[in-house]
């Protein structure tokens, strides 16, 4: 099983020298896989969870791809409305290209309205234009001679009859151990890649709701081996907790990402 972080490329402590320096550490510790976000138009909706500066995430890999060797570089998740499908087959390949074949394309049908009002897509038509972007995607690589990985989010009905169609992997975001099990034992998904919480606590976390990855450094642990005999390929680690003051102070997070990668070399020999 491989790790990967989800990288903050937005809020007021995100700058150049922070993104090389969390490339630096995510690749110092033996990462597999640097993710980033993805939102176009910033709206008053989105900007209340994720502020500008928001780095758009093709441009910012890219720019990573540049500064990094061996380690893989992707999505979680682009917003597959936002933007012609074409446009995107591009983009991504061209990416996957020039990193020697490190892209991984994350992708999701997208939640903040306003910002589909801003860049005239229809909210109520984001599944439905997710799809058929999906296969316009594998149309066009296929032509091509390539392909990238696709791993969809979601973890609705709807979101895993996408994954099984289209994907190479199903994505979930920030669910709870016991919800990804349920999911698993009634879908046959094409690959399993998580994205979950990175939070340690001092005592640990009580509650069945509680979001894996979320309290004491025995309790992540025990997620992980759970998440590996679930058939995780990759874990991804998100460190953002909602606060945009965290971007100033990444340290913290890099902290936490070392305490784990470092209990469970030692748990896993």
């Amino acid at each position: 099983m491989r790790f990967g972080v989800n990288v903050p490329n937005f809020g007021p402590g995100t700058d150049p020298g922070v993104l090389r320096e969390w490339a630096r550490t995510v690749e110092g510790l033996g990462f597999d896989l640097l993710m980033v976000s993805d939102h176009v138009a910033v709206t008053p909706d989105v900007a209340e969870r994720y502020p500008e500066p928001f780095h758009e995430p093709f441009t910012t890999l890219s720019w990573l791809a540049g500064i990094t060797t061996g380690l893989r570089l992707g999505t979680t998740v682009l917003v597959l409305p936002y933007r012609n499908p074409l446009l995107v087959a591009r983009m991504a390949g061209t990416l996957d290209r020039l990193s020697g074949g490190r892209f991984v394309l994350g992708v999701g049908v997208g939640w903040a309205r306003q910002e589909f009002d801003a860049l005239g897509v229809p909210f109520g038509a984001r599944g439905r234009l997710t799809d058929e972007y999906l296969g316009t995607l594998r149309e066009v690589w296929q032509e091509r001679g390539g392909s990238v990985p696709v791993w969809v989010g979601g973890h609705s009905e709807a979101a895993l009859r996408r994954a099984v169609r289209f994907g190479d992997a199903w994505h979930p975001l920030r669910l709870p151990l016991a919800r990804m099990r349920s999911v698993l034992a009634e879908h046959p998904v094409p690959g399993f890649t998580p994205r979950i919480a990175l939070r340690l606590t001092d005592a640990p976390v009580e509650g069945p709701e509680r979001p894996a990855g979320v309290g004491s450094v025995e309790q992540v642990l025990d997620d992980l081996m759970q998440l590996r005999d679930l058939g995780a390929e990759t874990v991804v680690f998100d460190p953002y907790h909602g606060d945009p003051e965290e971007t100033r102070r990444p340290q913290q997070a890099w902290r936490d990402l070392t305490t784990v990668t470092t209990h469970w070399k030692a748990a896993t020999p």
